[in-house]
């Protein structure tokens, strides 16, 4: 044998092994494993391979062409997530130039606050890419979008009418787009799809509407479309409150579920109550109520309601600190105690201060994971119990009715997690929402019984659950096995968790998106969009992903590696576009 030939030999042989048990790289990647190639002059070059043979080399080279043929299948399709309702379009383009462009109200209306904030936040969007003055616009320039509202009314809750109606002329039409809404909140969603319809042209350096025009309308399929954020298990700043709400109008989820106490810390402010924050994790990592204030405000102006969540009678041992009659005991700390009535007036108290902060008409009780254990090790809770013939089944019944009663009392209607709904649905009040999060047929059960259903099922829909697929996200069908249609009526829309055990402001954005995308449009498009799986939306949430990590918001990749590997929070692993990722 040859020398090079045997070397090259011995360098194959040693393949099967490096392959097998590739050293790890420095973030706890495995490294690619070795194989030998010969190049084009017959040297041998040791070089890593990827799980399909390929050399960095060949791997760039399929890459480069895959990108091409990707670059050109994106630029036929329309990219807008979520897909509207109805879309038609045509072949023509446009320019839009900044110094003429405007937001314009239908003439004799007066711009709500709302709207006028918004037009501000697009006009900079659009026109924030890029930097370059247009050097060759199209001949066509579109010089306004015209917006008419059937109300100037600005009160957002629950169930307001999201539907618009997005009209874009052609080349050889009138150079004036139309949007018409009934509501601010409508109008804000068809702004958020005409932003993501204005692409910049390096060809003509200005920005551009292609495959004009344009006939969409549009309308959620779910009034309640939730992202839950955690800031019990780690603090979330407020500006990073702020951008989580950003990136949520971006695909029209509507719902931000603040899951602000939980046993590890309560740090928002109760004035009814001043201690309770002393159970915040430092004296830094608190909100004012009136931070509260500004975040239901950020909110609004974005179409996005908030519903705050103070669990109990579990999770709840950082109510103790500052009131530690709370606690059944100094060495049991929870539940709440359920024996005394100081447990009720501060229940009361917080929901009396909520009144003012939170105008949502949903409050979320929690209700989960209740082990009664210290109830029954406490003597004087135990006494109580044995007095009122109470099992401790009975008292979680007792305490969770205690806290819907109240809560319904200040004008607010109780979510609760399904534990509730499975220990005790004939004592629960008729306006429970009862939220399902451990078991997929939770909703089909809660709407026979009459009650309406968030749907949160963790297999899937949980974003802490690093292993849970975006697929898996989009996938997950709501009103699964659900015929009758007022039983569907009932199942008012869904909700994906960021529960904060392993996130906070460094890592929150990436373990979010692009996944929770992925259920916005399940929760938005009309059924016959999703029904047809993944695969079909694949490049689309890659364009999304690509749009929000430009307008600042960081989203991990679509896809991980040089195939289709699903998992939450990745990182690149290959130089390449970010279409590829």
């Amino acid at each position: 044998m040859e020398p090079r030939s045997f070397a090259a030999w011995l360098c194959l042989l040693g393949v099967v092994v490096m392959r097998n048990a590739g050293p790890v790289q420095g973030n706890g990647s495995p490294q690619l494993p070795l194989a030998s190639f010969q190049d084009a002059n017959g040297d041998w070059h040791l070089e890593r391979v990827n799980d399909l043979g390929e050399s960095r080399r060949g791997l760039i080279e399929r890459r480069r062409k895959r990108s091409q043929d990707q670059v050109k299948l994106v630029q036929d399709e329309v990219k807008v997530w979520p897909m509207p309702v109805s879309l038609k379009h045509g072949r023509g383009a446009l320019s839009l130039d900044r110094k003429r462009f405007s937001f314009e109200v239908s003439e004799g209306s007066a711009v709500p606050d709302t709207l006028a904030q918004a037009f501000s936040r697009y006009s900079d969007i659009i026109f924030g890419q890029h930097f370059s003055i247009s050097a060759s616009p199209l001949a066509r320039t579109l010089v306004k979008l015209v917006v008419t509202l059937g109300s100037l009314d600005e009160e957002l809750q629950y169930g307001v009418d999201e539907s618009y109606k997005l009209d874009i002329p052609d080349s050889s039409r009138e150079n004036v787009a139309h949007l018409a809404a009934p509501t601010v909140y409508g109008a804000l969603r068809g702004l958020e799809t005409f932003s993501q319809l204005a692409t910049f042209s390096f060809e003509s350096k200005s920005m551009q509407i292609n495959k004009t025009p344009y006939i969409i309308k549009d309308f959620p399929r779910f009034p309640y479309r939730g992202l839950l954020v955690d800031t019990a298990r780690h603090y979330q700043p407020i500006s990073s409150i702020k951008r989580i709400l950003d990136s949520m109008a971006h695909s029209k989820l509507n719902v931000l579920h603040w899951h602000i106490v939980d046993e590890q810390s309560f740090p928002l402010e109760i004035p009814s109550y001043p201690s309770l924050w002393k159970g915040a994790y430092s004296y830094a990592e608190r909100y004012t109520l009136d931070d509260a204030r500004e975040i239901v405000r950020y909110a609004r102006l974005r179409g996005i309601n908030v519903m705050p969540e103070v669990d109990m009678p579990g999770h709840a041992a950082s109510w103790g600190v500052g009131y530690p009659d709370l606690w059944p005991s100094p060495d049991c700390l929870m539940p709440l105690d359920v024996s005394k009535n100081i447990t009720f007036d501060v229940i009361n108290g917080i929901f009396q201060d909520f009144k003012s902060v939170f105008p949502f008409k949903f409050a979320h009780l929690g209700g989960d994971e209740v082990n009664m254990d210290c109830w029954t090790q406490t003597h004087h809770i135990r006494s109580w119990l044995i007095h009122n013939n109470f099992t401790t089944k009975d008292a979680y019944a007792d305490f969770v009715t205690r806290a819907q009663d109240i809560a319904l009392n200040h004008g607010f209607e109780p979510v609760n997690w399904e534990e509730t709904f499975y220990s005790f649905p004939s004592k629960l009040r008729n306006k429970t929402v009862v939220h399902n999060w451990l078991n997929g047929g939770t909703c089909q059960k809660a709407v026979k019984l009459g009650f309406r259903c968030i749907m949160s099922d963790q297999a899937f829909w949980y974003l802490d659950h690093l292993d849970a697929a975006w697929h898996g996200f989009y996938n997950t069908e709501p009103l699964h096995n659900i015929t009758d249609a007022h039983e569907r009526s009932l199942v008012i829309g869904g909700e994906v968790c960021m529960w904060g055990e392993t996130a906070d402001a460094s890592n929150v954005m990436q373990t979010i998106w692009p996944r929770a995308a992925a259920a916005a449009e399940r929760l938005w498009s009309a059924f016959n969009v999703t029904k047809h799986g993944h695969k079909r939306a694949v490049q689309r949430l890659q364009h999304f992903r690509c749009l929000l990590n430009k307008r600042g918001i960081a989203a991990a990749p679509v896809l991980e590696g040089s195939e289709y590997y699903y998992f939450g929070r990745a990182s690149p692993t290959e130089p390449g576009p970010c279409f590829e990722q």
